[in-house]
């Protein structure tokens, strides 16, 4: 004898609910309608400009000629992944990518945290203002600017810090010629050219923090070094690993205007990294195949790098996703 579920009777009040529920969603989307066309922009550009062009990749597995085009030119499987990991070159070029990320990431991205928890603790509001103004101007200068002025600075006949080393009888420092000095100079410029960005969005996450938080733990005696460290850094903990999350992609993407503008041939055994690499080889010998099997390798890094520095995150409940 067969069992048979029976189910619950429709009532008229859960048809009211159903109804009632499908007027605010239709509602919802007719007040969002304005919302949804501003939108539509940003998705023909990601689309247009970020997606579509993805399609390129399998350039990297042909033998890309003009002639026949992308479609058309004849595959070749990993022949060009071989032959760009089979040259010693490309290895070095590889490891002064990662190399100049590592030093970037490492001395630019706590100096933005300390700077926003030292302004978040400064009273004065003009002197706070006047400073985030000054750090942040940087940001807004492209690398030909701030190229020029890092020149007028280091150059070796013309800086200004040869220049007040000579009044002292001091033989001129070639800064952009060697290796250790160029390397130096061009974290550095990176950081004061990027800080005062990162230093404003850690300064919007800093005033989520519960100012009851600094009342309770100076109650209890904490100084403001104890405070910072047990109240302001732990509130903006997920702001930071959020960026630091984001900042592992980058490990594998040195920015092509700041080596270009600051490189030059006597320190091109660390200074030349994958951006220049493509630039030259790419679109100055039409070597589109290979720099595009080279730009694969970097995009599949840069991803896993992503996921890793994700995972780990998640083991602390702070995951991007």
């Amino acid at each position: 004898m067969s069992s048979r579920v029976e189910e619950p009777p429709v009532t008229l009040s859960s048809v009211n609910l159903q109804k009632a529920a499908s007027l605010k969603r239709s509602r919802r989307l007719k007040q969002n309608i304005p919302l949804f066309i501003m939108l539509i922009p940003v998705i023909a550009y990601y689309v247009l400009f970020k997606y579509w062009p993805m399609g390129g990749l399998v350039i990297a597995f042909k033998d890309y000629n003009f002639a026949d085009g992308i479609l058309q030119s004849p595959w070749v499987g990993l022949k060009y992944f071989k032959l760009l990991f089979s040259s010693s070159n490309t290895l070095e070029i590889i490891w002064n990518t990662f190399w100049l990320s590592f030093l970037t990431l490492v001395f630019g991205f706590p100096i933005p945290i300390f700077l926003a928890v030292l302004l978040n603790e400064v009273r004065k509001s003009w002197f706070k203002k006047w400073v985030q103004t000054i750090i942040y101007l940087p940001h807004f200068f492209s690398w030909v600017i701030v190229s020029g002025i890092v020149l007028s600075l280091f150059a070796t006949d013309y800086g200004s810090i040869n220049k007040v080393l000579k009044l002292f009888n001091i033989e001129p420092i070639t800064f952009l010629y060697e290796s250790k000095s160029w390397i130096s100079i061009f974290i550095g410029s990176g950081v004061w050219k990027e800080m005062g960005f990162s230093t404003i969005i850690y300064l919007a996450a800093l005033t989520t923090i519960d100012p009851s938080l600094y009342e309770s733990a100076c109650m209890d005696g904490a100084t403001k070094w104890r405070q910072m460290w047990h109240v302001t850094l732990p509130g903006i903990r997920h702001t930071i690993i959020l960026l630091l999350i984001l900042a592992m992609g980058k490990v594998m993407e040195v920015g092509f205007d700041q080596v270009y503008n600051l490189q030059n041939a006597a320190v091109a055994d660390v200074s030349e990294v994958i951006s220049t690499y493509i630039y030259k080889i790419g679109l100055g010998s039409s070597q589109f195949s290979l720099t595009t099997a080279m730009g694969l390798f970097e995009s599949i890094i840069s991803c896993s790098l992503v996921l890793i520095a994700n995972r780990i995150a998640k083991k602390f409940d702070q995951a991007l996703f």
